[in-house]
């Protein structure tokens, strides 16, 4: 841990996983309560186009990213909410015309081609610079408030769209509010998970805290906490072990997972047993 404290670099790829690991399992509370757990992979996909763009616009790719991330999460929820697409539909929609178009514009960059998008997909440890680390800071910042102002709003939208209507929330708004906090998120965490493991990272940490905990406040908390053990575990053992860093990290997650399977259900049985006669 202390030899690789010594790299500048990874200071800065901690801090980034730091925010990461914070502000996806809290966006991805409200994604896996409302089930769409695929659209981080949608806004992801949507993303690669936008870097993309960036190359071939000499403009920097996390900012670009950014604008078309959150064109696409806007899409993506107007289709859902009005034209006679279903969700998972309008996800699929934008897989295939995000990383095709992202491909398409790779190609026509100055000295682009696809092995130039490795690092947005896969996420790399010393290509986080200090903008990409201010960027993120100031998203996670955004996303972080989102979450904390409309907290209760967003929680009632999940449960239940026609329950937020009656009470009357701004359903519509929330909706995109949702998304556009969705996009934020997967530009955050493509410089560290990369494009095509993002989405785990905003589902795995909640699944994993619903099994051990019942509460939306306490399974949104635990899963952060989750989330930071997640990305900082896992860049400390991708630096070590030489691996992509988005790999690592998932797998860690997953592992979680798999214990807290296995503890979730040690719990609930003790929880049975003192319920019963």
């Amino acid at each position: 841990m202390i030899e690789m404290l010594r790299y500048d670099f990874m200071w800065r790829a901690l801090a980034a996983a730091l925010l990461v690991g914070l502000s996806a399992p809290a966006v991805g509370t409200f994604i896996v309560q409302r089930r769409l757990a695929l659209l981080g992979d949608g806004i992801g996909h949507v993303a690669l186009t936008g870097v993309a763009l960036g190359f071939l616009t000499g403009t920097a790719p996390v900012l670009t990213a950014v604008v078309v991330a959150v064109l696409g999460a806007v899409a993506i929820e107007l289709v859902r909410a009005r034209g006679r697409t279903t969700g998972d539909v309008a996800l699929a929609l934008l897989f295939y015309g995000g990383i095709a178009g992202g491909v398409l514009l790779i190609g026509l960059a100055p000295g682009g081609s696809n092995a130039t998008l490795t690092s947005y997909l896969f996420g790399s440890i010393s290509s986080v610079s200090g903008q990409d680390v201010w960027v993120i800071a100031v998203l996670a910042a955004f996303v972080l408030g989102v979450v904390a102002v409309f907290g209760r709003e967003l929680f009632v939208l999940c449960q239940d769209e026609d329950v937020a209507r009656v009470n009357g929330l701004p359903v519509r708004f929330l909706s995109l509010l949702v998304a556009v906090t969705a996009a934020l998120t997967v530009v955050i965490a493509m410089r560290v998970v990369g494009l095509l493991l993002v989405s785990a990272l905003m589902v795995v940490p909640v699944a994993t805290s619903q099994q051990i905990t019942r509460g939306f406040v306490t399974t949104m908390l635990l899963a952060m906490g989750l989330g930071v053990a997640a990305t900082v575990g896992g860049l400390t053992s991708a630096f070590y072990a030489g691996v992509a860093p988005g790999a690592a990290i998932v797998l860690l997650a997953l592992c979680g997972f798999v214990i807290a399977l296995g503890v979730g259900r040690f719990v609930r049985r003790g929880r049975a047993q003192q319920a019963g006669p």
